[in-house]
């Protein structure tokens, strides 16, 4: 089956949640579209520091509330997929583009293996 296609209201999407998230004091280090070739949609997928401590149910509720918060309805969010930032998929992204100069916003990351994973696509919004 075809992946499905990431779209501007999608790339759109991703300013409104990294902007809720840090407004309510969850610092964003990373945040990228990935399509894994085990899901078939593509994937929302962050990492805080502030989230790490959690459960994977007990942050996904923090994101889901917070992004309630600031008025976007769980039918306007994408699938996200909260992951640790001692993940070594998100370790190996922070490596190489972490520590940049230059805007990530728009690269493409797809069609390598970053730490354990390997991705058919992707794209950075934001790796800090």
């Amino acid at each position: 089956m075809d992946k499905a296609t990431l779209v501007e209201v999608d790339l759109n999407r991703s300013e409104q949640i990294v902007s809720a998230l840090e407004a309510a004091g969850i610092r964003v280090v990373v945040a990228i579209w990935v399509h894994f070739p085990e899901y078939e949609y593509w994937r929302f997928v962050l990492a805080s520091r502030s989230l790490d401590s959690l459960t994977l149910g007990e942050a996904n509720s923090k994101v889901n509330g917070v992004l309630a918060e600031a008025g976007l309805s769980v039918w306007e969010i994408p699938t996200i997929f909260i992951m640790k930032t001692t993940d070594p998929f998100i370790r190996a992204i922070r490596k190489v583009f972490g520590k940049t100069e230059k805007n990530v916003v728009g690269m493409r990351l797809g069609g390598r293996t970053w730490g354990d994973r390997f991705i058919e696509d992707g794209y950075a919004y934001k790796i800090a």
